[in-house]
Protein backbone atom coordinates (compact mmCIF):
# COMPACT_ATOMS: atom_id res chain seq x y z
CA UNK A 1 0.00 0.00 0.00
CA UNK A 2 2.86 2.38 0.75
CA UNK A 3 4.21 1.98 -2.80
CA UNK A 4 0.86 2.94 -4.24
CA UNK A 5 0.79 6.07 -2.08
CA UNK A 6 4.33 7.00 -3.10
CA UNK A 7 3.56 6.42 -6.80
CA UNK A 8 0.46 8.58 -6.51
CA UNK A 9 2.47 11.27 -4.73
CA UNK A 10 5.12 11.25 -7.46
CA UNK A 11 2.41 11.55 -10.10
CA UNK A 12 0.96 14.57 -8.28
CA UNK A 13 4.42 16.18 -8.10
CA UNK A 14 4.99 15.56 -11.82
CA UNK A 15 1.62 17.04 -12.78
CA UNK A 16 2.10 20.01 -10.43
CA UNK A 17 5.56 20.66 -11.88
CA UNK A 18 4.16 20.59 -15.42
CA UNK A 19 1.34 22.99 -14.53
CA UNK A 20 3.69 25.43 -12.78
CA UNK A 21 6.05 25.42 -15.76
CA UNK A 22 3.19 26.03 -18.20
CA UNK A 23 1.83 28.91 -16.11
CA UNK A 24 5.26 30.51 -15.72
CA UNK A 25 5.93 30.17 -19.45
CA UNK A 26 2.64 31.90 -20.27
CA UNK A 27 2.93 34.65 -17.63
CA UNK A 28 6.60 35.48 -18.20
CA UNK A 29 6.67 34.71 -21.94
CA UNK A 30 9.48 32.17 -21.65
CA UNK A 31 10.24 30.25 -24.83
CA UNK A 32 10.09 26.48 -24.65
CA UNK A 33 13.45 24.79 -25.12
CA UNK A 34 13.70 21.57 -27.07
CA UNK A 35 15.37 18.96 -24.88
CA UNK A 36 15.78 15.25 -25.12
CA UNK A 37 14.05 13.42 -22.29
CA UNK A 38 17.12 11.62 -20.92
CA UNK A 39 19.88 14.08 -21.84
CA UNK A 40 22.08 16.20 -19.62
CA UNK A 41 21.39 19.48 -21.49
CA UNK A 42 24.53 21.30 -20.41
CA UNK A 43 24.75 24.97 -21.33
CA UNK A 44 28.46 24.93 -22.14
CA UNK A 45 31.63 22.94 -21.46
CA UNK A 46 32.28 24.56 -18.07
CA UNK A 47 28.74 23.68 -16.96
CA UNK A 48 29.31 20.08 -18.08
CA UNK A 49 32.51 19.82 -16.02
CA UNK A 50 30.98 21.37 -12.90
CA UNK A 51 27.84 19.24 -13.22
CA UNK A 52 29.86 16.03 -13.47
CA UNK A 53 32.02 17.07 -10.51
CA UNK A 54 28.84 17.57 -8.46
CA UNK A 55 27.47 14.19 -9.59
CA UNK A 56 30.66 12.31 -8.76
CA UNK A 57 31.12 13.95 -5.35
CA UNK A 58 27.46 13.43 -4.47
CA UNK A 59 27.69 9.74 -5.42
CA UNK A 60 30.77 9.27 -3.25
CA UNK A 61 29.18 11.25 -0.42
CA UNK A 62 25.99 9.15 -0.52
CA UNK A 63 27.99 5.92 -0.46
CA UNK A 64 29.91 7.16 2.60
CA UNK A 65 26.70 8.39 4.25
CA UNK A 66 24.99 5.03 3.71
CA UNK A 67 27.97 3.25 5.23
CA UNK A 68 27.84 5.59 8.22
CA UNK A 69 24.12 5.02 8.65
CA UNK A 70 24.35 1.24 8.35
CA UNK A 71 27.61 0.49 10.17
CA UNK A 72 28.12 3.40 12.55
CA UNK A 73 24.41 3.86 13.35
CA UNK A 74 24.21 7.53 12.34
CA UNK A 75 20.83 9.22 12.03
CA UNK A 76 18.82 8.95 8.82
CA UNK A 77 18.61 12.75 8.92
CA UNK A 78 22.15 12.80 7.53
CA UNK A 79 20.96 11.47 4.17
CA UNK A 80 18.02 13.88 4.17
CA UNK A 81 20.33 16.85 4.73
CA UNK A 82 22.79 15.64 2.10
CA UNK A 83 19.98 15.16 -0.43
CA UNK A 84 18.72 18.64 0.28
CA UNK A 85 22.22 20.13 -0.10
CA UNK A 86 23.02 18.40 -3.40
CA UNK A 87 19.65 19.21 -4.97
CA UNK A 88 20.04 22.88 -4.04
CA UNK A 89 23.60 22.88 -5.40
CA UNK A 90 22.64 21.15 -8.65
CA UNK A 91 19.70 23.43 -9.41
CA UNK A 92 21.62 26.56 -8.35
CA UNK A 93 24.49 25.75 -10.73
CA UNK A 94 22.06 25.02 -13.57
CA UNK A 95 20.11 28.23 -12.93
CA UNK A 96 23.34 30.26 -12.82
CA UNK A 97 24.53 28.92 -16.16
CA UNK A 98 21.11 29.40 -17.73
CA UNK A 99 20.98 32.99 -16.49
CA UNK A 100 24.51 33.93 -17.57
CA UNK A 101 25.28 31.84 -20.66
CA UNK A 102 22.03 30.57 -22.16
CA UNK A 103 20.39 31.86 -25.31
CA UNK A 104 17.16 32.03 -23.32
CA UNK A 105 18.18 33.54 -19.95
CA UNK A 106 14.63 33.51 -18.50
CA UNK A 107 14.84 29.73 -18.44
CA UNK A 108 16.50 29.94 -15.02
CA UNK A 109 13.13 30.91 -13.50
CA UNK A 110 11.70 27.55 -14.55
CA UNK A 111 14.75 25.76 -13.17
CA UNK A 112 14.43 27.47 -9.79
CA UNK A 113 10.69 26.69 -9.61
CA UNK A 114 11.30 23.04 -10.51
CA UNK A 115 14.05 22.77 -7.89
CA UNK A 116 11.83 24.31 -5.23
CA UNK A 117 8.97 21.91 -6.03
CA UNK A 118 11.31 18.92 -5.92
CA UNK A 119 12.73 20.03 -2.56
CA UNK A 120 9.26 20.46 -1.11
CA UNK A 121 8.27 17.04 -2.46
CA UNK A 122 11.35 15.39 -0.95
CA UNK A 123 10.68 16.99 2.43
CA UNK A 124 7.07 15.79 2.36
CA UNK A 125 8.08 12.31 1.19
CA UNK A 126 10.76 11.88 3.87
CA UNK A 127 8.38 13.14 6.53
CA UNK A 128 5.74 10.67 5.37
CA UNK A 129 8.21 7.76 5.29
CA UNK A 130 9.69 8.67 8.65
CA UNK A 131 6.24 8.82 10.24
CA UNK A 132 5.17 5.63 8.48
CA UNK A 133 8.12 3.59 9.71
CA UNK A 134 8.41 5.07 13.21
CA UNK A 135 4.73 4.59 14.05
CA UNK A 136 5.02 0.83 13.61
CA UNK A 137 3.11 0.58 10.33
CA UNK A 138 5.59 -1.93 8.95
Amino acid sequence: MIWLKLAFFLLIVFVLNTIVKLLLRKLLKIEKEKKSFFSYNHINELHRKIDWAIRITSTIAFIVINILIIIEDYSINLIINASFFYIVLDYAVRAFFECKYSQNPKQYILTISEGALILIAIIIMFDFLLNYFTNGAV
